[in-house]
């Protein structure tokens, strides 16, 4: 039993069979010299097990197979709410708890992350569609962070995603990684390769989630090929006020002070080489900078695209510049959001224009032409979704709402990080 709980520096860490990619990955990096923060992988198998231990098998089944669209809505509910809301089954409780004792017996404030069998590959990464739990401060915290996790593999999103995928969660399961939270004071990611040939590196005060979510727009550093400095740009963060429907939105931007030193960049600059070398082609990762250094949370394979020559008649118009987060280039009619309530309005083929480039846009990146928002960065979850989808998109577009005219004509290049439109 205790083999389905393993510190990620042990050799069998690194079976993505067993415990996912993302762990399987964060092992590579550990035993590659690289700094990480250690914790334990949770083999899927204990997931398979606590299935069988809740009775769910069955209905797990019933859910992409059932004819009856509402019999297999029903079903996804049970899963969801059996995974989570049911004890942890005994058999699996005392190696989780033991993973969780030593991750807080030096003070430290634990972590849960998603780590499923199907994530963080070349054609699915599932960026964002599965959850992760930090500052984790005692037992029963965990144990809910555990159940959520599993149980996130049978969110409406994450069934929407497998469906485009030809995935059936039944055929899946999913592993976990336990770890220590870094107390990061910045945070971030980093594209090991850009269609130019660059590494780019995002970062944010923090703990990171709001660069993986979207929220603000983060500083960002290019560097050359060899690791030399080429430019930066500070980011932005945004007021939280209520939208008209009584949600949460964001107001004007006000920007900050830069994150990075230039040792900081330096070092990231290198890790991403280094990682690249580990994993074995152009990555993505997302890191974190406490008192000790910079350490590696996650590494994935990253898809490159190649640059785009705009047509002659777009170098005419009016243009905005921003972070490069999507694949080629793009052209429709703009349809202007003021939040997430709003989405309704978007039609196939429009090009997206808003605030926030937060998760439930993932939605519509099946259908629209091109994505432009005002906050997010190139390593946010939903970038990784669009590099994966092929969508262009561009986020950290300064007073984008304000300047494009809603149902203009917008061209959005995804790779050089340029928006025009016409007026």
């Amino acid at each position: 039993m205790d083999s389905l709980v393993v510190p990620l520096a042990a050799p069998e860490a690194a079976d993505a069979l067993r415990f996912g990619p993302k762990a399987a990955n964060l092992a590579a990096l550990g035993r590659a010299g690289m700094s990480t923060p250690g914790g334990y992988a949770v083999d899927a198998e204990a997931y398979r097990m606590q299935l069988a231990a809740l009775g769910l098998e069955a209905t797990a089944r019933e859910v992409f197979a059932a004819e009856d669209r509402a019999r297999a809505r029903r079903c996804a509910l049970d899963m969801k709410l059996g995974l989570m809301e049911s004890a942890v089954a005994p058999q699996l409780l005392e190696p989780l708890l033991a993973a969780w004792r030593a991750i807080v017996s030096s003070g430290k404030r634990g972590v849960v992350r998603s780590s499923a069998l199907v994530e963080d590959r070349a054609d699915s990464s599932f960026a964002g569609q599965f959850e992760s739990f930090l500052d984790l401060q005692n037992e029963e915290e965990f144990l809910v962070a555990v159940r959520a996790c599993w149980a996130s593999l049978w969110s409406t999103r994450a069934l929407r995603y497998m469906a485009t995928h030809g995935l059936d969660p039944a055929d899946t399961a999913m592993a976990l990684v336990v770890q220590p939270l870094v107390a990061a004071r910045v945070s971030g990611g980093g594209l090991s390769r850009t269609a130019e040939g660059d590494r780019v590196i995002n970062a944010a005060p923090g703990l990171g989630s709001g660069v993986a979510q979207g929220e603000v727009a983060p500083d960002r550093y290019v560097l050359d090929r060899d690791g030399n400095f080429k430019e930066s740009a500070l980011g932005r963060s945004y007021h939280g006020v209520a939208c008209v429907h009584g949600r949460k939105a964001l107001s004007r931007s006000f920007a900050g002070s830069r994150c990075l030193d230039p040792e900081q960049v330096a070092e990231l600059g290198l890790l991403m080489k280094q990682s690249e070398e580990t994993i074995g082609g152009p990555v993505e990762i997302e890191w974190a900078a406490d008192e000790s250094g910079i350490k590696l949370l996650q590494a994935r394979p990253l898809r490159v695209a190649e640059a785009n020559v705009p047509d002659e008649i777009w170098l005419q118009h009016p243009r905005l510049d921003g972070h490069p987060s999507g694949i080629g280039f793009g052209s429709g009619r703009a349809r202007v959001v003021s939040c997430e309530c709003e989405l309704e309005r978007v039609a196939p083929g429009d090009v997206l224009v808003t605030t926030v480039a937060g998760p439930a846009l993932g939605a519509v990146l099946a259908h629209v032409a091109g994505v432009v928002a005002e906050l997010g960065g190139s390593t946010s979850h939903l970038a990784s979704l669009a590099r994966e989808r092929g969508v262009p998109m561009v986020l950290g577009v300064l007073d984008a709402t304000r300047r494009i005219p809603d149902g203009s004509t917008v061209a959005v290049d995804g790779v050089s990080g340029v928006v025009r439109w016409m007026q």
